[in-house]
């Protein structure tokens, strides 16, 4: 038992409300629940009561034990002066207000619905499940899903967006620096990431800013920044890197990072290091606007052609600086450029619009309702359960509905839960 399902009871009346009582033997009859309160105070507030015929407007607390008023010191809290009910699962001791009289009680544990209280602790003490509810998940309204994924998808877009914010504030709003951060934590994926960002940090963007009209000066600036110059390696386009980065490093007082931080082990070469460098060379030197631009973009087939960049001569015979290697395009293919869109353009963008206050929603579900699921062991299972993701849309909706709810078990919070808990019979 915990006070979230009591929450859950009390919002959605799931009790018998006929002779209705407190514990002080007053009749009572709920008016208004209240509004449910998410921040610091009383549970609910605005609630209106009548009790033994006299109408009371005030706050509803709720705890488990009538005990736990003390336990969180709210007698001490002028917070909670205006609190006319305390609910609670058992009332185990006297609350007195103000005035010195005892605090109207309404204990709950033999009054709540049953259907109501089984599927609550089928449902949350389920064990060895997936998800509590993958024997049910199923069998939920098709409009209910659907409304719940646009739910979730836009929860976990507007989570990326926040978590973007604090990038934001350190580059002075300077959503095109923003960008190349992100670009550049997502072209090193999951392995390099990190390092990758680190990269893009490693140096202030005014510095990208002026020398990437010169690609022979932008690719110094990385691989330099990159720590892959360090080293004595007996090649001409090599040596002349080495050498425009010794000048940059000089005037822009540059310092780099070690090359050891990039992982090559169990990597395929296409997604070496150096080639995801060489490729976010190539976009940065054919975009000089490469926010503006895709701030202006609304289809994903403008997306593709904006991303659509191949690296320099050199990288074509070469996955390392130091080997020679068949020759072949290294382009960003579409399932990475999706990685992209999925995970910095359409969260930035959204932040962005956000901003100046002019988000539009259909934007941002025109692009994704586009792209292909994703394809991972959360998205797997989930078709195992018959819950099939068509889209990048849907497939985003249930990564956020295993990991922000399932996972935590929030039931309660989440309208499949919701509407299992709410079935006048008991879910298996």
């Amino acid at each position: 038992m915990n006070e979230d399902f009591l929450h859950y009871v009390w919002q959605y009346q799931l009790f018998s409300i006929s002779s209705l009582q407190t514990t002080q033997k007053e009749d009572l009859i709920v008016l208004k629940t209240g509004t449910h309160n998410h921040n610091s105070g009383p549970d609910f507030l605005n609630t209106q009561l009548k009790i033994d015929n006299q109408i009371w407007a005030g706050n509803v607390e709720i705890h488990l034990k009538s005990s736990d008023w003390y336990v969180h010191n709210h007698e001490t809290d002028k917070n909670y002066d205006a609190v006319i009910l305390h609910v609670v699962w058992e009332d185990d001791v006297a609350v007195f207000m103000k005035n010195e009289k005892p605090l109207p009680v309404l204990e709950l544990k033999d009054i709540v619905l049953k259907y109501a209280l089984n599927n609550y602790r089928n449902l949350l003490n389920a064990k060895q499940r997936w998800i509590s509810c993958e024997n049910e998940i199923n069998s939920i309204d098709s409009f209910v899903l659907e409304n719940w994924k646009e739910r979730l998808f836009f929860e976990r877009l507007e989570r990326k967006s926040n978590e973007m914010k604090f990038l934001l504030d350190e580059n002075k709003n300077d959503f095109e620096a923003v960008l190349f951060q992100l670009l550049a934590k997502n072209f090193g994926l999951k392995v390099n990431g990190e390092v990758f960002l680190g990269l893009a940090k490693s140096f202030d963007f005014s510095v990208l800013r002026k020398v990437r009209f010169n690609k022979e000066q932008l690719a110094s600036l990385m691989f330099g920044q990159a720590g892959f110059l360090d080293d004595n390696v007996q090649e001409e386009y090599y040596q002349q890197l080495k050498n425009e980065y010794k000048y940059l490093q000089h005037k822009y007082n540059l310092k780099s990072i070690s090359k050891n931080q990039f992982s090559f082990f169990r990597m395929r070469p296409p997604n070496f290091p150096t080639i995801r460098i060489a490729q976010l060379i190539a976009l940065y030197h054919l975009n000089q606007n490469l926010f503006s631009k895709i701030m202006q973009i609304k289809t994903l087939k403008e997306f593709y052609l904006l991303f659509d960049v191949d690296v320099d001569l050199f990288w074509k015979t070469h996955y390392t600086f130091e080997k020679v290697s068949k020759k072949s395009s290294k382009k960003l293919t579409k399932s990475f450029i999706d990685l992209l869109l999925i995970n910095t353009i359409i969260p930035l963008k959204f932040l962005y619009h956000k901003n100046r206050t002019e988000v539009e929603q259909n934007d941002f579900l025109e692009v994704i309702k586009k792209i292909k699921s994703e394809k991972n062991t959360i998205i797997s299972k989930f078709d195992e359960l018959k819950i099939t993701s068509k889209n990048a849309y849907e497939s985003q909706a249930l990564l956020e509905l295993k990991n922000n709810y399932c996972a935590k078990k929030r039931c309660l919070q989440c309208a499949i839960g919701v509407k299992l808990l709410n079935r006048n019979i008991v879910i298996s």
